[in-house]
């Protein structure tokens, strides 16, 4: 989980912390929890592809 943390970090110009918050603010650490036995046989790209997604909709869904 640290290293999909950290790349979507990376992708997103965030720092790992930011990124974490972010992730965990819209139930995107709990989604990788829940979902380790099936994330962590895809592309990390596909992870962080979903992610980021996840992100913009949890963000357009609050403003």
């Amino acid at each position: 989980m640290v290293i999909v943390v950290n790349e979507y970090a990376l992708s997103s110009g965030l720092t790992p912390k930011e990124a974490f918050l972010a992730l965990r603010d819209c139930g995107g650490i709990s989604l990788l929890e829940d979902q380790y036995e099936i994330e962590h046989t895809l592309p990390l790209s596909s992870t962080i592809d979903a992610l980021t997604a996840l992100v913009s909709r949890h963000k357009a869904a609050t403003l």
